[in-house]
């Protein structure tokens, strides 16, 4: 047996040839064929400018993946072109490239279009093969971009819950939960450019963003009130014409504020009922505010004779009303003469309450009450329309007094009226998720609380 160190020269030697035979038979001695290109074999009576232009016609072919089976020569000016392509835009295409290839004057297009299904499919698997070549080759960049992603959507949430940090803190809870969203959002959104950016595909966001523009513009008008109706409900938000509890009056819709939705103001009627009314009729409508300002007046009318005195009607109903628990001193009860007619003299009296701890409605029943019974005791009496005459048998006879209402007395009922506040209680709890109010200290509104009526 050979020793290793004599036989080795020769493996190595052995190695070397076979290393250098297949560029000694693609190339032969003299003949300088391109690099990574199917070049077409030239003649002897090539010239140094057709051999030229034929490596760079066939140089521009090769680039295209659709042209890669063509094969191109150039003989004296003429190109020609030979080879099999899958479209007839594809052999159109090629024929193009040739005649603007420096150096060519004339064109023979001899490429045949293959429509074969075969054909056709094994191009298409071709493409999607190299696509995950690709996709492969890229494994390690699209790891990368992948934890960029994720650790932007890590930071948007831990930023967007510690707002503080930004001093962006609002009490407003809408106002609050939509700064939350911008900011994940925002910093999810550069991470996703920084990624695309890291893999090549910066205009790929572009393309993106403008279709998403473009998608948006077209959602936006067709979902024109539903948008209408969010902003209404963000301006609300931030104004705050009502808390929860309190009694409005929208148009003619009257009831307590259950909670303010991005789509709707949802309302308790004083029947129990609920009403949601859109943010764009409320942000747009006349608002009456009944619990906004604690103190609130009252009034009522009384139609006396116009035999009677007007000053003994005004004192006696004003002593009557001015003492019920619930009437307060200051702003202090009231008068006025509304109109002396024939049909007899109208008087209006006014009071106040505090809705924090009197029902006007109740105040002021108590008030009408005690004031018929006070007229009733002086003998006021309303006027008559109807002429009456009463033929007395005993002229001598005192009439007959009229029944008079009982005297005020401290047990009549004048509490705030709290028919729906457990309703109103239980609605404003199943809403509370997408409420985007709260009281005025912070707190969620509860019906019967000091400081909402």
């Amino acid at each position: 047996m050979l020793p290793i160190r004599r036989v080795l020269p020769s493996i190595l030697l052995f190695a070397c040839v076979l290393a250098l035979a297949p560029s000694a038979i693609a190339a032969p001695p003299g003949a300088d064929a391109p690099t990574g290109s199917a070049a077409a074999p030239t003649s002897a009576k090539d010239t140094p400018r057709d051999t030229a232009a034929t490596r760079q016609l066939q140089a521009r072919l090769t680039t295209d993946q659709d042209l890669k089976e063509v094969t191109a020569s150039v003989d004296e000016g003429v190109a020609e072109l030979d080879g099999t392509v899958l479209q007839a835009a594809h052999k159109a295409e090629a024929g193009e490239i040739a005649t603007k290839t420096p150096g060519v004057a004339a064109v023979v297009n001899n490429v045949e279009v293959d429509d074969s299904l075969g054909s056709h499919f094994a191009s298409a698997w071709s493409q999607v093969v190299a696509r995950l070549a690709g996709v492969a080759a890229k494994a390690p960049l699209l790891l990368v971009a992948l934890v960029i992603v994720l650790f932007a959507a890590w930071l948007g949430g831990v930023l967007s819950r510690n707002l503080g940090l930004l001093r962006l803190r609002t009490d407003n809870p809408y106002m609050d939960g939509l700064f939350r969203r911008t900011i994940r959002v925002l910093v999810t959104l550069v991470g996703v450019v920084l990624a695309l950016n890291l893999l090549g595909l910066s205009s790929l966001m572009g393309a993106v963003l403008g279709s998403a523009g473009v998608v948006g513009l077209a959602l936006g008008f067709a979902f024109k009130d539903i948008a209408e109706n969010y902003i209404a409900g963000v301006l609300l938000s931030v104004r705050k014409p009502f808390s929860p509890g309190e009694q409005i009056r929208i148009d003619a819709y009257e009831g307590k504020v259950v909670a303010l939705t991005s789509r709707a103001t949802i309302l308790m009627t004083m029947d129990g009922n609920q009403l949601q009314l859109p943010n764009a009729l409320v942000f747009k409508s006349v608002l009456l505010n009944f619990s906004q300002n604690p103190k609130r007046r009252f009034d009522f009318r009384a139609t006396i004779d116009g035999s009677h005195s007007i000053r003994q009607a005004q004192t006696l109903a004003l002593e009557a009303y001015a003492g019920i628990d619930g009437v307060l001193d200051d702003p202090a009860p009231s008068w006025t003469v509304v109109q002396n007619a024939p049909t007899g003299i109208e008087l209006q009296f006014f009071g106040w309450v505090d809705q924090r701890a009197s029902d006007l409605g109740k105040v002021r029943s108590e008030a009408i009450r005690l004031t018929k019974a006070a007229y009733a005791r002086a003998g006021i009496q309303s006027p008559r329309t109807v002429q009456h005459v009463v033929i007395s048998r005993e002229p001598d006879a005192a009439p007959r007094a009229t029944p008079a209402e009982p005297a005020h007395s401290g047990a009549v009922d004048t509490s705030v009226n709290r028919d729906i506040d457990d309703q109103l209680a239980q609605a404003q709890r199943a809403g509370a998720a997408r409420n985007m109010l709260d009281a005025d200290d912070g707190s969620e509104a509860v019906p019967g609380k000091e400081g909402t009526p």
